[in-house]
């Protein structure tokens, strides 16, 4: 193990993995109780931050997804953000919900 090179260089780049590298990997499950448990609380998110939006499902004109999606990320929060200004401009949000971040609708869109 010791003359193997080092996965990450001086500038903390991470190198790309070769055929030794990925032969030396071990499976999840052969590693120790205690390092499993520690491992898999490491990758749960925390609680979220911000209040929680509904999921639902839309079918949108393709080159209304293609012009979201080409917008790069982030794209579904400006996506409610229009949605939220248009539902406040035709008077559909009622004055109490307007600046608030939650969603603005129900699932019924």
């Amino acid at each position: 193990m010791a003359n193997r090179r080092p996965l990450i260089d001086e500038d903390g780049e991470v190198r790309e993995l070769t055929a030794k590298d990925t032969a030396l990997f071990k499976p999840f499950s052969t590693l120790p109780q205690a390092e499993q448990k520690m491992l898999l609380k490491l990758r749960k998110r925390g609680p979220q931050k911000t209040p929680k939006k509904v999921p639902i499902s839309i079918r949108l004109s393709p080159d209304v997804a293609e012009g979201l999606r080409a917008t790069g990320n982030g794209w579904q929060a400006r996506a409610d953000e229009a949605l939220r200004s248009w539902l406040l401009k035709t008077g559909i949000v009622p004055p109490s919900r307007r600046g608030a971040k939650a969603s603005a609708t129900s699932n019924s869109i």
